[in-house]
């Protein structure tokens, strides 16, 4: 980050007074012509001007101007700035070079078409454009209309992915949250339900009792079993067990 000196002129001034550097190398240190430190040592420039003590503004050192002193061809470097301030970004219209603009309304005609949740002011963000211009491609009332062909920002360099990436978000978040009916969903209310099932059949035994047997007469019926029997059976077999 470039560094520049803090009142030229009233620095100039303060070494004209308190130093003994040469014309030259004032000038060289304060961006300013020989003659105009001539000017100021003589009393005909920066009158009224109080010196600004450099050393005191931490953009110069005292064994710096030593160093001057000492060789009259040596120039004093600006001191380094012990805290950097971020120069303020100025907002203002995106730059696209000659080349590119012919290819701004391709650019808009892809994004209208790909992403038509984007704003108008998104879109002139992205590709640097006006809001008359995205109309007249969206209406495709613009004069080269017959001639544009969609294409990607990010390829024609007009953005970067994560540019148009962040522009997308942005506008999924403040898209209204779509209504989800139940016809779109297969679901049914209800009401639909109720209407549409089929009411489960209930048997008499009695006239259970009256239909004829699925089984033939030749089908060899099932044996009826005595409880009574059973358990003696199974008693008489587990005795002749014992007795093996």
């Amino acid at each position: 980050m470039a560094t520049q000196l803090l009142m030229p002129k009233a620095t100039a001034v303060w070494l004209v007074d308190n130093t003994g550097l040469t014309f030259d190398q004032i000038a060289s240190f304060c961006t300013l012509h020989p003659l105009e430190v001539q000017g100021i040592a003589d009393g005909d420039v920066a009158g009224g001007i109080k010196g600004a003590n450099p050393i005191q503004n931490d953009q110069l050192t005292k064994e710096e101007i030593e160093k001057a002193e000492a060789d009259p061809n040596y120039r004093m470097v600006l001191s380094s700035p012990k805290t950097i301030v971020p120069q303020i970004k100025r907002r203002g219209p995106r730059y696209t070079p000659v080349s590119k603009r012919q290819e701004k309304p391709n650019a808009i005609l892809w994004l209208v078409r790909n992403h038509p949740e984007l704003k108008d002011a998104q879109l002139m963000r992205l590709v640097g454009t006006t809001k008359p211009t995205i109309e007249s491609v969206r209406e495709r009332t613009h004069w080269n209309a017959s001639n544009q062909t969609p294409a990607d920002p990010v390829t024609l360099g007009l953005c970067t992915q994560v540019e148009l990436d962040m522009e997308v978000r942005k506008a999924a978040k403040n898209a209204p949250a779509e209504e989800i009916r139940p016809e779109d969903s297969g679901l049914l209310t209800a009401e639909e339900a109720m209407a549409t099932a089929v009411p489960t059949p209930v048997f008499d035994q009695g006239f259970l009792d009256t239909q004829p047997s699925v089984l033939g007469e030749n089908d060899p019926k099932e044996p009826v079993y005595d409880i009574d029997s059973v358990f003696s059976g199974l008693a008489n077999k587990k005795s002749n067990r014992d007795d093996d």
